[in-house]
Formats: C-alpha cells, sequence, structure tokens
C-alpha cells in the first residue's frame, strides 16, 4: 500500500478550488445522461460542453450513443458495469481525451447510464493521476461532486492497482528523482484500444 509520503515526495498540481454548489438532491442523479439526449443541445452549450466521453453497454448502443457529432469530439466506450469488466486500461485514453478538452479551454462531460459506476469511476482515476491522490481521497473528492457514485468492486480494486502504476509512469518522464521501487508494468489490449482511438481521430468537429 502506497504511503502519504510517498505522495508527497513527488509533485502534481493542487486540486483546484471548489466553486460549485453542494445542495445536491437525489433526483439530480439523472442530468448528466439527460442532458445527452436528442432535445438538449442548447442545454449542452450553455453549459460550455465541447466533449463528451459516452460510456455504454454494448446493448445501449441504440440509446446512448453520440447524438450531436457535429458540435461536440466524442470518446464512446462499450463497458459493462460487472465486477470482471476490465477499464484500468481504458484510463489512460480517457486521460488524454480530457486533457485534449482542457487544452483547447473545453469542458468534457463524462456520463453513461446511471452516472453511478462506470463515469464515475473514469472521472476518480483522472483526478487520481493528475492531482497525484490516492483513489480513496479522490473517491471523497468525486463524491462531494456527485453524492451517489458507487463504482462496482472489481472497478474499485482496478482503482487501487491503478496507484504505482500512474506514479511508475510519472517517474519514468522525469518528473521526480524518487527511486523506481513502485514500477509496474501493464499491457493496453491492442484491438479494443485501436477500436476506440479510431472512433476519437475519425470524429468530426465543427464550432456551430
Amino acid at each position: 500500500m502506497l504511503t502519504d509520503a510517498v505522495y508527497q515526495s513527488l509533485s502534481f498540481p493542487s486540486l483546484p478550488p471548489d466553486q460549485e454548489e453542494k445542495d445536491w438532491h437525489y433526483h439530480m442523479r439523472r442530468r448528466p445522461y439527460a442532458a445527452v439526449t436528442k432535445n438538449k443541445l442548447e442545454v449542452l452549450k450553455e453549459h460550455g460542453i465541447t466533449h463528451i466521453v459516452c460510456i455504454r453497454h454494448p446493448i445501449e448502443a441504440n440509446l446512448i450513443k453520440p447524438n450531436f457529432p457535429q458540435n461536440f469530439r466524442y470518446l464512446t466506450l462499450d463497458i459493462i458495469d460487472k465486477p470482471t469488466e476490465p477499464i484500468l486500461e481504458f484510463f489512460p485514453m480517457v486521460k488524454e481525451f480530457i486533457e485534449e478538452c482542457l487544452h483547447h479551454k473545453g469542458k468534457v462531460l463524462i456520463h453513461g447510464n446511471g452516472g453511478i459506476s462506470r463515469s464515475a469511476s473514469f472521472v476518480i482515476a483522472y483526478i487520481m493521476e493528475t492531482y497525484g491522490l490516492s483513489y480513496q481521497k479522490s473517491f471523497l473528492y468525486v463524491q462531494q461532486k456527485r453524492y451517489c457514485i458507487n463504482p462496482n468492486e472489481g472497478f474499485v480494486r482496478q482503482l487501487q492497482e491503478y496507484e504505482p502504476i500512474y506514479l511508475a509512469r510519472y517517474q519514468q518522464q522525469g518528473q521526480t528523482s524518487s527511486s523506481g521501487i513502485y514500477k509496474r508494468k501493464y499491457e493496453i489490449d491492442d484491438e479494443n484500444s485501436d477500436l476506440v482511438k479510431r472512433d476519437y481521430f475519425n470524429t468530426n468537429v465543427s464550432n456551430s
């Protein structure tokens, strides 16, 4: 298990200040999915959304899909919400997509069907790696924004496994002189990765 001393020995940016209201109600849990339905284009524009990560079960493809490909850049992932589903291999790809969005001063919406397990897991992974936090601290931070999140137990294990992975990558990039005792190798499924990347890079974006 990684200690606080390990994280403190590395240099990461601070979490942004909390500028959002915390008056959250249970009925609000459906807002992320509802915001991407076909009659919500203006809502997305009003909130400045430019990029959307769409996470769905394959059988949900006709329901949860890129509805506005001419207005937003999409990254679509077919992921089942079950403990045995591998998601760790997609964390770097989603992080790259988010960073590309932020680099161009955009805003990204990450959504699934319920906004409780799958999408929450990817937001937690991004917070972990970007700000150098443990799974538990990242979970609590995201939960403050959306109280109903509850990643399934398999996703939690993969998020915990991701801690030494992203730290090793951070060390390898020369950001720190700390020893590499936490280095772990991981493999990305080339076939799945290529499919998702093609979906990402073949998406046209127009500013309307």
